[in-house]
């Protein structure tokens, strides 16, 4: 759906590989897009539609003003049973994948696209890297008539971004990574096309990451980590969003995610 008149910002459509991924890498630009009247929407990958975790990410959208959940129903690479009789995201077929983002990109008509970066993100999870793969197909595909043309008729947004971490904006959260035996792959600054402050929605931005309560309550998964900090330097690490432009082209006037065409 194109952005009404009334906002300067273009609709929006983010594609993670877990629930809390949404939240965690674009919650403060959803959260912005949404509250200037851009339609937003979310795709995730992994967790079966009435899993626990589906019932978290339902609270965490609607906290964001993201509409309801959007699930591809995949297992997570290392929680087998996160969808019973599903395959593991890893293992399912490349173009299978992209074919239900298209799927999703045609009924949204979005005019971006926000995904994992080509690393997987910090910690290079396999679900995230499936996901940047199969995203970054579907984007492309998803204008053209002859691909998939049971997924609706064609669509081709603006931009696909990465949502990414630079070298120099990790010092904090890398080391607490570190601590957990995580790995920490960022990217050299000059890969960053677009730093958003997003200091003025932390709130709602820290509220739909608690929302993911089981990953909360934990010690190795990111919202278990942040939750322990002070608030001071917990901010610090969220109030700021980084992305690198993968695809198309940034928005007019150079006001990245900013701007619809």
């Amino acid at each position: 759906m194109p952005p009404s008149s009334s906002t300067s910002r273009p609709s929006l459509l983010a594609v993670f590989g877990h629930p809390d991924d949404e939240s965690l890498l674009v919650g403060g630009v959803l959260a912005q897009h949404a509250a200037a009247g851009a339609a937003t929407a979310v795709v995730t990958a992994t967790w079966a539609p009435d899993s626990h975790r589906a019932g978290e990410l339902a609270d965490a959208l609607d906290i964001l003003g993201a509409g309801k959940p959007r699930m591809l129903g995949f297992a997570d690479a290392r929680i087998p049973d996160s969808a019973p009789g599903r395959p593991r995201l890893c293992d399912a077929p490349l173009e299978e994948v992209a074919g239900l983002i298209v799927e999703h990109i045609r009924a949204v008509r979005p005019h971006i696209v926000v995904t994992h970066d080509a690393y997987g993100q910090l910690t290079g999870h396999p679900d995230h890297l499936r996901t940047h793969q199969a995203t970054l197909l579907a984007f492309h595909a998803a204008g053209l008539e002859h691909l998939y043309p049971q997924a609706g008729a064609p669509w081709q947004p603006d931009a696909l971004y990465a949502a990414t971490h630079p070298d120099s904006g990790v010092d904090e959260l890398g080391v607490l990574l570190t601590r957990v035996g995580k790995k920490v792959l960022s990217v050299p600054d000059g890969h960053v096309n677009a730093t958003v402050d997003v200091s003025d929605c932390l709130d709602r931005k820290w509220a739909a990451i608690l929302a993911h309560r089981s990953e909360a309550a934990r010690e190795r998964p990111l919202p278990g980590i942040l939750s322990r900090l002070p608030e001071a330097t917990r901010e610090s690490i969220i109030a700021t969003e980084y992305f690198t432009l993968l695809g198309g082209r940034p928005a007019p006037g150079g006001a990245v995610l900013q701007q619809s065409r």
